[in-house]
């Protein structure tokens, strides 16, 4: 059974706070922290129905690095078993918000 909202894009919840951090990803250089954060974006708007712009733009920022998408979850996974990238944060920032 088709429903109304097939095929159509949605609205991320959390589109405007991520829009300022990919908007500073395209700005930024590949730092362990933008890294990290590269990767978390990319996970939550994969497959995602919407956010076109976002998942553009995080496609970018993966080439201007000259990065696969294995390579960055490969770097992100020796970021996180190094330690805590997001230390000094308040310890409140859960890696997948």
């Amino acid at each position: 059974m088709a429903t109304d909202s097939e095929g159509k894009d949605q609205q991320h919840p959390l589109w405007s706070r991520d829009r300022q951090v990919v908007d500073s990803l395209l700005q930024g250089e590949p730092t362990d922290y933008n890294l990290v954060e590269l990767g978390r974006l990319r996970i939550r708007y994969q497959d995602f129905p919407g956010a076109r712009d976002i998942q553009r733009d995080l496609d970018n920022v993966l080439q201007r690095w000259q990065l696969t998408e294995a390579e960055l979850y490969a770097r992100t996974r020796e970021i996180h078993a190094l330690g805590e990238v997001y230390r000094g944060l308040g310890g409140q920032r859960d890696d997948w918000n």
